[in-house]
């Protein structure tokens, strides 16, 4: 099988935002600062146009190492269209998530951790790189954002 052509960049970028906004499971990968091995689970996310909201325990290893350091690196996507996102990390209580955003999450996700008896935190990544290939040809130029900047206009 031949693979399809390298994209260009407008077209990885607009390639990129259609995944954000269609996908609803990512692998978020995570990191103690006390240099412990890195953490990666499979979380759902919904993308608001701008940050990646994603929900977990607030006592796992994920939700303490996002607390703790406030990154996030995320991939999305199989291996051969790939999208990793490396992001600064706010966190979020319950309390704090307004109802529309709560609901649009649940509504988004199909998972509703506000009606959980474990104690959930919501974190909202903010991206400040975005990497987009599909393969070995589309490593150059594979950066899309740098520092929270688009590289490629819409």
């Amino acid at each position: 099988m031949t693979p399809a052509p390298a994209r260009p960049a407008e077209q990885r970028k607009q390639d990129t935002l259609h995944r954000l906004e269609h996908d609803v499971d990512a692998w978020v990968a995570t990191a103690a600062g006390d240099g412990a091995l890195p953490y990666l689970v499979p979380l759902s996310f919904r993308w608001d146009g701008s940050t990646l909201l994603i929900a977990t325990p607030a006592k796992s290893p994920t939700g303490r190492n996002l607390r703790e350091t406030g990154k996030a690196r995320i991939g999305i996507g199989p291996t051969r269209d790939v999208l990793i996102v490396e992001g600064t990390v706010q966190t979020v209580p319950p309390a704090e998530l307004s109802d529309e955003e709560g609901d649009l999450f649940a509504a988004r996700t199909g998972f509703e951790p506000r009606q959980l008896s474990t104690p959930y935190l919501y974190f909202r990544i903010h991206p400040q790189r975005v990497q987009a290939w599909r393969e070995a040809d589309e490593l150059d130029g594979r950066d899309l954002m740098r520092d929270g900047e688009w590289l490629v206009a819409s």
